[in-house]
């Protein structure tokens, strides 16, 4: 399935009479400037993660990460979140071309671990107002984004 015209109609391969010419290209999304043939810039998230991707508290060294005990629910929708690889696939299925699903895997991840309490907050509002600043459209929960995730991050992370 390719998209025609607009971007935003899906046409089947099988609509096209033999001999047509069909020009591939990557998806239209105003954060993701294309470079060249199938290349996209996706440096758009790495300043999403600089403007609050990270825990800048102390939290001690590695023996003291084991004195904090955290439910084994917890641990693990935070490493399910923690998943995200940054491939941009979840910006590319989206109608609406929204990096939420990204952006809520690295809140989700920090969020929910006692190193990331004190800064989240802060965190989720500065990587949301950077997402508005790269120009990615809003969400709206249309759920395209969890089919095309390679690492089945789930769409439940964004309401979280």
């Amino acid at each position: 399935m390719v998209h025609a015209g607009d971007g935003h109609l899906p046409v089947h391969m099988r609509s096209f009479k033999d001999g047509a010419v069909i020009t591939v290209e990557p998806w239209r999304a105003r954060a993701f400037p294309v470079l060249r043939d199938l290349v996209v810039d996706r440096s758009a998230l790495d300043r999403i993660i600089e403007a609050g991707g990270y825990i800048s508290a102390p939290t001690g060294g590695a023996p003291d990460g084991n004195t904090i005990l955290i439910s084994k629910d917890t641990v693990d929708t935070a490493m399910d979140a923690a998943q995200c690889i940054g491939c941009g696939a979840c910006v590319a299925a989206c109608p609406n071309a929204s990096a939420s699903l990204f952006t809520a895997s690295k809140l989700a991840h920090l969020g929910l671990l006692p190193q990331g309490q004190p800064e989240r907050y802060r965190r989720a509002l500065r990587m949301v107002a950077q997402m508005d600043i790269e120009q990615f459209g809003g969400c709206t929960l249309y759920g395209e984004c969890q089919d095309a995730c390679p690492k089945l991050i789930s769409i439940d992370t964004i309401t979280r």
